[in-house]
């Protein structure tokens, strides 16, 4: 028996019980200020409603339980960092970048890192959030999220202008930054992300054309002489990646997998392994993964890894017992706990 059914049935029900504090009105709650106080908080962006909490679980590759519309694609919110991790994998793969302790702007002539605060930055500090890279980007600055708390995300003060550190001596989670790194990866690819992600990721793992990654109404970059949408890590002002649960727990079951699938490199199995290593300033995070080694989730077990999106929007993997699990809608408060609840149901 790979697990106590009615122990992982209860698990299922706790999540499902405890929704998401997000109304069902997305757009309405960014322009309410949930993440930025007006100015700051403009949408430029698609938003669509949200659906009903759901989620799933898998067990070495099978699932084993599910509740709600599985198949319902919603707004994944930072879901999309991890994403971005994935073809950063994938540009190294193809030889597009060769160094990670490379500065930026060796490859990325953009005017975007030629400062004396920027020039320095590596790709390793954009995927670590640890680049400190100063600047505006599509209309929003990096100073927006400068103080930025993520225990008390929507609460607590941010947007404080605090004298900017050397690129890869402070951690601090900054969208605009990652919106950088995104850009970044498109001026390597010379093509759409999410294109890349379709062929690459996706078609390869056998997951649904259903989702959508949506670039902000004016991120066109003009590369090559086409204009190319550049598409954000997040939905904190709109667009961002619209996808469902299924599609998720394949990705989630491909990392688990050390990037193979089916017998068949998708990602390099030493680049997951680096993705899910610790980052020195930040022992919870990796290349734009959440870890769990140093307890920040402490009913979880501690080598889980989580694509954490705000809103309640999670991917879990438990390498060790070989789960994936995707929690939609669920209230953050409760994470920790629901996994806790799955795993025990699961070691029997």
């Amino acid at each position: 028996m790979s697990h106590d059914a009615a122990a992982l049935a209860a698990a299922l029900a706790f999540a499902e019980a405890h929704e998401s504090p997000f109304p069902r009105d997305l757009r309405a709650h960014l322009e309410g200020g949930h993440f930025d106080p007006p100015p700051f908080n403009e949408v430029i962006g698609p938003v669509f409603p949200r659906g009903a909490p759901n989620g799933l679980v898998l067990r070495r590759g099978e699932r084993i339980g599910a509740y709600g519309d599985t198949r319902q694609a919603d707004m994944t919110f930072s879901v999309a960092k991890s994403y971005l991790s994935l073809l950063a994998g994938i540009a190294q793969a193809d030889g597009l970048l060769p160094d990670l302790d490379e500065p930026v702007r060796a490859r990325i002539r953009d005017g975007g890192f030629e400062s004396d605060q920027n020039a320095s930055i590596t790709w390793r500090h954009l995927l670590t959030n640890t680049s400190e890279w100063e600047g505006e980007l599509f209309g929003k600055s990096d100073v927006i999220d400068r103080g930025r708390d993520l225990a008390r995300e929507g609460a607590g003060p941010k947007g404080v202008a605090r004298p900017l550190k050397a690129p890869g001596t402070h951690w601090e989670y900054n969208d605009v930054r990652v919106n950088r790194l995104s850009l970044c990866l498109l001026h390597l690819f010379r093509r759409p992300l999410p294109e890349v992600f379709a062929e690459r990721v996706t078609d390869p793992i056998g997951a649904s054309r259903d989702w959508v990654w949506y670039a902000y109404d004016n991120a066109l970059v003009e590369i090559d002489g086409r204009k190319l949408p550049s598409v954000p890590g997040g939905t904190h002002w709109g667009g961002g990646l619209r996808i469902h649960a299924e599609d998720q727990a394949r990705i989630g079951q491909l990392v688990l997998n050390r990037g193979a699938w089916e017998g068949r490199e998708v990602i390099p199995a030493g680049w997951i392994a680096q993705s899910l290593a610790p980052c020195p300033l930040n022992p919870s995070y990796g290349f734009l993964w959440w870890l769990n080694g140093a307890g920040r989730w402490p009913e979880a077990p501690r080598d889980s890894v989580f694509a954490m999106g705000a809103g309640g929007n999670v991917t879990w993997i438990w390498p060790s017992a070989e789960v994936v699990a995707v929690f939609r809608w669920i209230d953050p408060e409760v994470v920790g706990r629901a996994c806790a609840m799955v795993a025990g149901a699961v070691r029997v």
